[in-house]
């Protein structure tokens, strides 16, 4: 369960303030398919950050599981972003040295989990996302659509409640995407919170609940 109350983000360039939020109130339950869509400077990836974690509001309150993160110390915070948010961008992020399966485990090594533990799991994710026979293969030897895959099995190794997806379709053609948002999609049936800011309105018109931006204000809540 998330729930965001009154939250506003001011950002201080140059003499001005911008307001990047403005009063949000949001809430989402276990789950539910978001789609985020709004022109740039809307406040979408702003939104997004700080739903992950990734960044502070100006003022309000952030429930998470109904603990208030915004009063939360960077440790806990980061504990928090590990183990309930996985994190899907329109770059991949993914390190050229490490193979897909060490890629994909790669949090799983950071957390401290056991080497046997941790071939399992990796396994089976990549087998989720249909790409076993590509555990041995490293970034460059993947394509677009195959990279996203491994992104998207990195951010849901540690099984997360939330998968927040920044265009993560954006630099990929129109057959990769949609294997993309497939994936995405059977994530979200599994009960996962997903959401998705996209520009594009046939990619964000597949969720079930879309929510428009206009200068940092909820526009349009259609559920």
């Amino acid at each position: 369960m998330i729930e965001l109350r009154d939250i506003n983000r001011v950002f201080q360039v140059g003499d001005e303030l911008v307001h990047a939020l403005q009063e949000i109130q949001l809430a989402f339950e276990p789950g539910e398919y978001v789609s985020i869509m709004g022109p740039s400077g809307s406040g979408k990836s702003t939104l997004l950050n700080i739903l992950g974690l990734l960044d502070q509001p100006t003022s309000g309150t952030y429930l998470l599981d109904g603990i208030d993160t915004t009063s939360m110390s960077d440790n806990l915070q980061a504990d928090v972003r590990r183990n309930k948010i996985g994190f899907v961008f329109q770059s991949f992020h993914l390190i050229s040295r490490l193979t897909a399966a060490e890629n994909i485990g790669l949090p799983l090594t950071l957390a401290g989990v056991p080497p046997k533990q941790r071939d399992s799991r990796v396994r089976d994710v990549l087998e989720s996302v249909g790409l076993t026979e590509r555990a041995e293969h490293r970034p460059d030897q993947l394509s677009g659509g195959q990279r996203q895959r491994v992104a998207i099995a990195r951010a849901t190794i540690m099984r997360p409640t939330i998968l927040l997806a920044d265009e993560p379709t954006g630099n990929l053609d129109q057959s990769s995407g949609e294997s993309v948002i497939q994936v995405l999609e059977a994530l979200n049936d599994k009960g996962i919170i997903l959401l998705v800011v996209t520009h594009d309105p046939d990619i964000g018109g597949r969720a079930r609940r879309r929510i428009r931006m206009v200068d940092g204000r909820i526009s349009v809540d259609d559920h």
